[in-house]
């Protein structure tokens, strides 16, 4: 049963502090199977990658089959009845119009002495991991992808695990034909993630990996950063609420319980004022436990990493809230705009009873690979700023340098930088 804990109550700092360091991979005892991994793949390329898909996920897979065909993606896309392809297409419409409004134009700062800009240019190639198993979620295929293509990125290679039949799961290939993904391969865990940031005989080498994945994954990618960007460590998944008396209970239990099957690790948790709302909620989650499909790892996230949390008042919740700084924070007071420019740390906020986190998820358009385990105090949800450089471009004419020579001598032979006050001064020699 979820606990009900008082904020001033000692139990809640230790929740808090058990909250934290849930899903740490720090000196985790993977580690070393990781670095070994990497190591083979970048020694051995696709030999090593092959042994690892088959040794892991017991597919015997080769130079012919690594790589899905269209045909595959043909039988995909037919395998799907149509109203799930018409949900999938209009998910995928809505992503895309939600990350065009983060295109930026180039900005220009025009002066007498010359101009200084900034310009966007796209990555040349984005690699994306896509979980298998228990963990395929094609909705993760569109979030990742479909930013990349927004972004201007033409080459977006997609890796995930296929089945002991060297099959991948026909809604997560016909989620990244929809999205654009240009290649396609059979591969997953860390061996995927040494492929792309290191390129084997068989697959390109990439200039970023996004994309979520367990521990070996999330390893694998805190090891080859420097190689190649990532978008972020992600750890297990959380959801908080924020509710006073107005709240309905049964939306409260079922939106804590709608994060809580994703993991066993996952962590629900509601701020509220209100004793009763607590209690009422507690029941209801009793009650859609007892029917729920996911129950055995919806009770065990419950049990362990979900909290109900009676605060004094709404402010108090806020404070809470940011000290969190959940991955998805929903609002569900009588007037929830009223907080939310109170809120500073939160991966996705959701204002309202009708706008639950799901509704994220899925549809709103808004991406869902979200900063977790306190990473929303400085880190932001995944977008098409991920996929683009920024570029400073400086042009300044002969007389516009001219004017600030003697500046930037002055500033360089400061730092004891002589050759840098040199490039300034050798342009104007002539003219002593």
């Amino acid at each position: 049963m979820i606990r009900i804990i008082q904020s001033n109550n000692s139990g809640f700092a230790e929740f808090l502090s058990q909250l934290t360091k849930r899903g740490s991979i720090e000196d985790s005892d993977q580690l070393d199977i990781v670095k070994d991994i990497i190591k083979d793949v970048k020694e051995k390329n696709d030999e090593a990658m092959f042994y690892y898909t088959e040794k892991f996920d017991g597919a015997k897979i080769n130079k012919s089959n690594i790589e899905v065909t269209q045909i595959e993606i043909d039988d995909a896309l037919k395998s799907l009845d149509d109203n799930m392809l018409r949900v999938l297409k209009k998910a995928a419409k809505n992503i895309r119009d939600y990350h065009v409004l983060q295109l930026e134009e180039e900005k220009s700062l025009k002066t007498d002495l010359g101009t200084v800009s900034m310009r966007y240019v796209p990555i040349d190639r984005a690699g994306v991991y896509v979980p298998g198993g228990r963990a395929a979620y094609p909705s993760s295929v569109l979030m990742n992808v479909i930013p990349a293509k927004v972004a201007g990125v033409d080459d977006v290679i997609m890796c995930t695990p296929p089945d002991e039949d060297g099959n991948v799961y026909n809604m997560t290939l016909a989620a990244a034909s929809i999205a654009g993904a240009k290649r396609i391969f059979k591969v997953g865990g860390a061996q995927a993630i040494a492929a792309m940031a290191y390129g084997t005989e068989t697959i390109p080498k990439v200039s970023k990996i996004v994309g979520p994945g367990n521990i070996y994954v999330a390893l694998a990618k805190k090891e080859v950063y420097g190689q190649v960007g990532i978008d972020m460590i992600a750890g297990p998944s959380e959801v908080c609420i924020i509710a006073d008396k107005t709240a309905n209970p049964r939306y409260l239990a079922s939106d804590l319980l709608s994060q809580a099957e994703h993991d066993s690790m996952a962590a629900s948790i509601l701020l509220c004022n209100y004793n009763n709302i607590a209690k009422e909620v507690s029941i209801e989650i009793e009650r859609i436990l007892e029917e729920l499909p996911t129950k055995e790892v919806a009770r065990t996230s419950i049990d362990d990493m979900g909290a109900i949390i009676i605060v004094k008042d709404m402010d108090e919740a806020v404070i809470l809230a940011n000290q969190i700084a959940p991955e998805h924070l929903e609002i569900s007071t009588e007037n929830p705009e009223e907080l939310l420019p109170k809120i500073r740390n939160a991966g996705s906020i959701f204002l309202g009873e009708y706008s639950p986190e799901p509704l994220g998820d899925y549809f709103a358009g808004a991406n869902h690979v979200l900063p977790t385990s306190g990473n929303a105090k400085f880190a932001s949800p995944l977008g098409v700023y991920d996929f683009i450089k920024r570029q400073s471009v400086i042009n300044y004419t002969k007389d516009g340098l001219k004017k600030v020579a003697d500046d930037i001598i002055t500033f360089a032979e400061g730092e004891g930088l002589y050759a840098h006050a040199n490039s300034i001064s050798v342009r104007y020699e002539s003219e002593e």
